[in-house]
């Protein structure tokens, strides 16, 4: 840096063209990489260098201040520097205040945690500044609870508002939080009804953890708010952007003798409270002596080592296992969980059997509610479900798909039916495993319990293997073993699983309304649709299926779920992958073509990554249709 001697006036704007032109340019890096830390050191203890910073960036002009402040925020290594170095420039210039409190913050959301944090503490350090901080947390509040931006923003945006909502909790002050305390309770009300609405897991933990915040800030008396969720590292980084480690909490370098000095005077007294520890542990007050003497410490336990466990017999015959599931005395307990336990090989054991009585039996376990604490009763119970059903798959398809548009039915009682529809199609589709090997070892197509930017990986990796096989390589290595083949028992009752869930989709009933609240269940019936038109190839049903499928897409294209329309791109790929290439071209070739646009349409600007790099191999597998078409000698 040159001096200027003789205390002569200067003017820095040329300078500040400079740092501005260099800034927009790309070459923020290598100039503020050492232009920060040599201000750094200046500033410390000299207000002369801060006045020369703070015009140095005040006469940047605004069509590169963006640069200049972006550079200056990444580069500083805590908020008091940036302080330092900034000052009041977001108050002084309106293109710096833009990009601070508006484009920084809610326009983008690429910057690291500790860029939020020097950003925000940056405008808490100055009385000025503080009234700029409060009206970002309101701003970052209102895009927070608003379900428009819950359902169109993506998971990545969604995070980082949420640790700038927390980081400026954090910064809060008690007066400022007892003005602010109406519109906090407002915007958590809001905003964490729109994030439980989500039917993907992140966001929904994310509004948890932010009304937890909340609550924990502007509650003065009474319990605060407390969700149950399953606590991962995001979510442990989020609570622990509320703790601000205060700048005088950092232990300064001392000069070695002060040092020693200094510890020297605390060992004793660390030495001191040990020795008390240690004395004192021995000696117990007279209540306690007599409430060891009193205890039954001294007793002789029982020698219950030979006794055994009384083991209930479990039913023999379907129609008792009925009679047992259906009784209501207390006493049979212990009869209840034999049977739920032997229930499904029962079912497999005697076919001829359980056909007779398949659709009660089929209604008795969608009702049955768990009566002991029975260790993986809901697994038993689904397990159960699809032996029924794959026992005797007409009749007892016919009784689920119709119940799942009935009324008097629970949410999780219709995705229960979606489960054992697909576990059972897919036991269906390969007989391989009936009979051979136990039920737990079939591949189950992942309908998840709760949804989420990770949805049906399970299904998307069996779309992937098949597209692999349909992929020409050389040179693959050492073949593989083919299996032998065996005839598909789904081929003949596809229609029975799929056609009556596509049916009645668009009717709402009082307690029901797939396209309306209750979009989890429209998620988990669409995957549930695509898995069904994958398992579906090379059946007889297959091109009617795709044809009501491509329907039903396009219907729904345009929904709000990020969930429902990761479904929607599945059951395009299903399609492409199930329905013979020449029934295609011959019977679907226009809504292909529309089909095309929309999918290019949802590269270009769908907020969600799932649904883009599905739209994308959706595209691929249409060039792959072309290709073929073109392929084929006229």
């Amino acid at each position: 840096v040159c001096l200027i001697p003789g205390g002569l006036d200067c003017s820095i704007s040329f300078v500040s063209h400079v740092l501005g032109k260099v800034c927009v340019h790309g070459r923020q890096k290598e100039i503020l990489g050492v232009l920060v830390p040599r201000m750094t050191d200046l500033t410390k203890s000299d207000c002369i260098w801060q006045r020369i910073c703070w015009r140095l960036v005040e006469c940047v002009p605004d069509r590169w201040m963006e640069a200049v402040v972006l550079g200056f925020v990444q580069k500083a290594p805590e908020a008091d520097v940036l302080s330092r170095l900034l000052g009041n420039l977001v108050v002084k210039n309106k293109k710096a205040q833009f990009v601070v409190t508006q484009k920084m913050l809610l326009l983008q959301y690429g910057h690291t945690t500790a860029v939020l944090q020097n950003l925000l503490g940056y405008l808490s350090r100055d009385s000025l500044r503080r009234t700029l901080l409060l009206r970002v947390l309101q701003e970052l509040l209102e895009t927070w609870s608003s379900s428009s931006a819950v359902k169109h923003s993506p998971a990545e945006q969604q995070l980082y508002i949420s640790k700038a909502i927390l980081i400026c909790l954090s910064h809060l002050k008690e007066p400022e939080i007892e003005s602010c305390r109406e519109e906090l309770l407002t915007s958590m009300m809001e905003g964490v009804k729109c994030h439980l609405d989500s039917s993907v897991p992140q966001l929904r933990r994310l509004g948890m953890v932010v009304a937890e915040s909340i609550s924990l800030k502007i509650s003065t008396e009474g319990p605060v708010l407390k969700f149950e969720y399953e606590e991962d590292d995001e979510t442990r980084e989020l609570k622990s952007l509320l703790v601000q480690m205060p700048s005088f909490c950092v232990v300064p370098s001392l000069p070695d003798d002060d040092m020693s000095g200094k510890a020297g005077a605390g060992l004793p007294l660390v030495r001191e409270s040990n020795e008390t520890s240690h004395t004192a542990a021995p000696v117990m007050p007279d209540e306690e002596s007599d409430a060891e003497l009193d205890s039954d410490d001294d007793l002789i336990p029982y020698d219950m080592s030979e006794d055994k466990e009384l083991k209930i017999k479990a039913p023999v015959y379907i129609r008792d296992c009925i009679e047992v599931l259906t009784g209501s005395r207390s006493e049979d307990m212990d009869k209840w969980e034999a049977t739920v336990k032997a229930l499904e090989s029962l079912v497999r054991k005697n076919p001829a059997a359980t056909r007779e009585v398949s659709v009660e039996l089929a209604k008795i376990l969608l009702h049955l509610e768990e009566r002991t604490c029975i260790e993986g009763f809901m697994e038993l119970r689904q397990r159960a479900q699809v032996a029924v059903l794959t026992t005797d798959p007409i009749p007892v398809a016919k009784y689920l798909t119709s119940q799942f548009y009935s009324l008097n039915y629970s949410l999780r009682q219709r995705m229960d039916i979606l489960d054992v529809l697909v576990l059972a199609a897919q036991e269906l589709s390969c007989p391989k495993f009936h009979g051979k090997t136990k039920y737990s070892s079939v591949q189950k197509p992942c309908i998840q319990l709760l949804p989420g930017s990770d949805s049906s990986k399970g299904w998307r990796r069996i779309v992937d293997e098949r597209i692999k096989n349909k992929t020409r390589r050389f040179d693959m290595g050492q073949s593989r073993v083919e299996l032998a083949s065996c005839p598909n028992e789904f081929n003949s009752v596809a229609g029975y699983f799929f056609f009556p869930l596509i049916q009645h989709f668009d009717r709402p009933l009082t307690t029901f309304d797939l396209l309306g609240e209750d979009h989890l269940v429209l998620g988990r019936l669409v995957h549930t649709l695509a898995i069904l038109m994958y398992l579906a190839v090379n059946t007889v049903a297959v091109t009617a299926m795709g044809k009501a499928l491509l329907e039903f897409v396009w219907a729904l294209r345009f929904h709000t779920d990020s969930y429902v329309r990761q479904g929607l791109l599945s059951c395009i790929s299903s399609l492409l992958l199930s329905v013979p290439t020449e029934r295609i071209l011959a019977d679907m070739t226009e809504e292909l073509l529309e089909t095309q646009s929309w999918l290019g349409d949802v590269i270009e600007k769908d907020p969600d990554g799932d649904c883009r790099r599905l739209a994308l191999q959706n595209l691929l597998l249409m060039e792959n249709l072309k290709k073929k078409l073109e392929a084929v000698p006229s």
